[in-house]
């Protein structure tokens, strides 16, 4: 009985530190998206203009992204230094453009555009406000709605540029 209960005591404990650690680990990715001050992505956006649409529904899912309405053709800029990792055409997102961070923590995610920047081309090294694209509402938007579906994720060891853990993106966007 006293192995159970030793065993039990371990297993608890090992939650603990495992919820702790990875307390920290987003209070450290929070720390450092802070510290990168994003610009909000779409050219003549205020963050007055912003809604949190993180953790609506879309669907069976939850969003994971915000989505910033502007009219088709408004400018896309890039939120931050980094690396074009990709850019790609999909059912879901139309025209999209995935940009690392210069660490490649982070990848952040552009889609729904209407077309891309001049030249911009994948490997590309972008400083904050380069520009990317143009808002549209390629993909599964609506025509009606040009938008840009905004998403930052933490890349994982392999840094798969698409996939990750949704981080949401609207505390940090200034």
């Amino acid at each position: 009985m006293h192995l159970i209960a030793v065993f039990i005591a371990f297993v608890f404990t090992s939650i603990a530190i495992g919820a702790q650690a990875a307390s920290d680990s987003a209070a450290d990715d929070a720390a450092l998206l802070a510290a990168r001050r994003l610009l909000i992505p779409v050219v003549g956006v205020t963050r007055a203009n912003l809604r949190d649409t993180f953790d609506e529904r879309r669907g069976a899912t939850r969003h994971e992204a915000i989505d910033i309405a502007a009219p088709r053709g408004t400018p896309v800029v890039a939120v931050g230094d980094g690396r074009v990792a990709k850019l790609f055409k999909s059912v879901p997102g139309g025209l999209t453009v995935y940009q690392f961070d210069p660490d490649e923590k982070f990848a952040y995610y552009y889609a729904h555009l209407d077309q891309y920047a001049e030249g911009l081309a994948e490997g590309m090294i972008l400083k904050r406000g380069d520009p990317l694209g143009y808002v549209g509402s390629t993909g599964n938007a609506s025509p009606d709605a040009p938008h840009l579906h905004f998403a930052i994720f933490r890349l994982g060891p392999d840094r798969r540029w698409w996939t990750g853990t949704p981080t949401n993106p609207y505390p940090f966007l200034n």
